[in-house]
């Protein structure tokens, strides 16, 4: 359950549904679901192209507003290096995703019920001198495989796409990837440079979502959400 946490003023789309910014979340929730029209995206992976550009908001918040839908969520963090949900959700961090992997732990037992009857959350668990491997391994294509046999939706809350490898190596093993970028902050040819990467993998991502933009009569003031990266 969702402990008490300094942090949780962050999960405005709980704590507020209400707000321009909820709302803003809702419609990017829209988006994701119309964004293919053959086939529907269960599972997302939300990247950035570099630290602290909002992601692990982004994808919580996310994971809210589909639970508040009545789907039946789960959302991980795959961020096995500087992992963030444990803090944001208020919840142990014990158990997660690298118990998981290393087979100590089935599903049921890492996936920790939220104070939303359809959220359930995956933390990291235990650092792991190599994270990359993990996430490459069978064993996480499986888990992602089961995961999607168990719930409506799978979020995954990855490290940024141009630090590491993970992300990448996550996008190949989801069916869709949302960029998330610092309006203001991040450089045209890094932004270009973390689709480059992407599309490296042959993943192109559903669209992009543009935080800390500045508020304007039209747009939230926290982030809009560019609906295609590239035709």
């Amino acid at each position: 359950m969702l402990a008490s946490t300094n942090n949780s003023k962050v999960l405005i789309a709980d704590i507020n549904p209400k707000s321009q910014i909820s709302e803003a979340y809702r419609v990017l929730r829209t988006n994701i679901q119309y964004s293919s029209i053959d086939r529907k995206i269960t599972t997302l992976l939300v990247t950035s192209a570099q630290p602290a550009e909002g992601k692990s908001t982004t994808v919580s918040n996310l994971a809210i507003t589909y639970a508040q839908e009545e789907k039946k969520v789960l959302l991980i963090d795959a961020d096995l290096r500087k992992p963030t949900m444990h803090k944001l959700f208020g919840i142990s961090n014990r158990s997660g995703l690298t118990n998981l992997l290393l087979g100590d732990a089935p599903i049921h037992e890492v996936a920790i019920p939220s104070h939303l009857p359809n959220l359930h959350l995956i933390p990291s668990g235990p650092a792991t001198p190599n994270p990359a491997e993990m996430l490459a391994s069978k064993r996480m294509t499986q888990f992602i495989e089961q995961a999607k046999t168990e719930y409506d939706i799978v979020l995954i809350d990855s490290p940024p796409i141009l630090a590491v490898t993970d992300a990448q190596i996550l996008a190949t093993k989801c069916e869709g990837v949302i960029l998330v970028l610092n309006y203001g902050k991040v450089k045209r040819e890094v932004a270009r440079r973390a689709v480059d990467s992407l599309e490296h993998v042959g993943v192109k991502p559903l669209g992009v979502v543009i935080n800390n933009k500045t508020n304007t009569k039209n747009s939230s003031s926290y982030y809009s959400y560019y609906g295609e990266v590239s035709q």
